[in-house]
């Protein structure tokens, strides 16, 4: 195998696949990234066997073969290179790779290539085709809401559904609650549902950011599910075991609906919240006409402010994880929020208070008087 190539074409995508790469693996090839140079056309692809990346890498393939080479050796190497011009190059007898550029020269050991897991080709017959922007809009607003818990599996994932013209993402972490339902422009030909780690969309969302206006494919199989964009293909595991049924979850009624300024009312909590530190609650007062948002952290200090609000009925007072409810509030970009209560022991429920369908479940904290 043998290549030439710009030296920051080769950074830029190996900034990419790197992303991916392994760093816990007991196999060592999963901690590395394998080049493929091909007649028709050249290759990057890293994998954890969870998440795999391939990224296309335009260069001038002098002679084809593949490699595993060390992720972070290579990167670092990459980056600090002089020039605008590298070659790499496999020396099969010393197992290496040549690499040159300028006046410095690096011989970089290979991987084991057969430990590297073979990638899987995109089945473009049963892909369906999605707005990218719209499909990553959705998850960056629910992913939060994903469990990082990692013996509750099923809960570090988002359920992606999919039919006709809609398209809805559901997160929990069991403490809250978020989902988001998107109105798509032209019907799909097929439907989908599947859980899909939030990490994956999380990394499909930085490659969505660098291609602009692009469709996204999302070809489903029976473990795992493809994403292809462009040239770019990103596969992840699906998640065994039953999501949440979300509709269950969600209070029938409430007792109290408030709709406020959303950026009013973000700003008031990101003020207080400063306040409550150690696992203090933010306690929302609602009294006729107004509201105070209050926090108190022994041994740091306390902090209130009020702000007007349509309440009326008896005085409640309802206590939130202060981290939770900014985040379900900074979902909401502008525009009104309704906040739908029923007690101070039950779960409330943040509404965006336009059309963009987003709710926002929350536990409450008990509180001690």
């Amino acid at each position: 195998m043998k290549i030439s190539l710009e030296r920051d074409v080769l950074l830029a995508q190996l900034q990419t696949v790197s992303r991916v790469a392994s760093t816990r693996s007991s196999i060592q090839a999963l901690s590395g990234v394998q080049l493929a140079a091909l007649e028709s056309g050249c290759e990057l692809r890293a994998t954890d066997m969870d998440v795999g990346l391939r990224v296309p890498l335009d260069a001038e393939v002098i002679r084809d073969g593949t490699v595993v080479l060390p992720a972070r050796l290579i990167l670092d190497v990459v980056r600090s290179l002089p020039g605008k011009a590298v070659s790499l190059e496999l020396r099969s007898a010393e197992q290496d790779v040549e690499l040159i550029a300028g006046n410095a020269t690096f011989h970089i050991r290979t991987l084991r290539a057969d430990d590297f897991p073979p990638f899987p080709e995109p089945d473009t017959e049963s892909s369906v085709e999605l707005p990218a922007d719209a499909f990553i809009s959705t998850a960056l607003k629910v992913a939060g809401s994903a469990s990082r818990d990692e013996t509750r599996p099923v809960l570090t994932g988002i359920l992606v559904s999919a039919s006709d013209r809609e398209l809805r993402m559901v997160a929990t972490d069991s403490y809250r609650l978020s989902v988001k339902e998107t109105t798509l422009e032209a019907p799909l030909p097929a439907g989908f549902e599947v859980n899909v780690p939030a990490r994956a969309l999380q990394e499909l969302s930085r490659l969505v950011t660098h291609s602009e206006g692009e469709s996204l494919g999302v070809s489903v199989r029976q473990n795992q599910v493809l994403f292809t964009l462009g040239r770019v293909v990103l596969s992840s595991r699906l998640i065994d075991g039953q999501f949440p049924n979300f509709r269950q979850l969600l209070p029938e009624s409430f007792e109290h609906e408030l709709r406020m300024s959303a950026v009013e009312l973000t700003e008031v909590v990101r003020r207080i919240s400063l306040l409550a530190q150690k696992n203090a609650p933010l306690r929302l007062a609602f009294a006729p006409g107004e509201l105070t948002v209050s926090a108190q952290t022994p041994d740091v200090g306390e902090a209130l402010e009020s702000l007007p609000v349509a309440f009326q009925g008896e005085p409640l007072e309802i206590g939130f994880n202060a981290e939770f409810l900014r985040a379900g509030l900074e979902a909401i970009d502008d525009g009104d929020v309704v906040l739908k209560l029923i007690s101070p022991l039950r779960p409330g429920l943040i509404e965006a208070g336009d059309e963009s369908r987003f709710r926002y479940l929350i536990m409450p904290i008990r509180l001690n008087v």
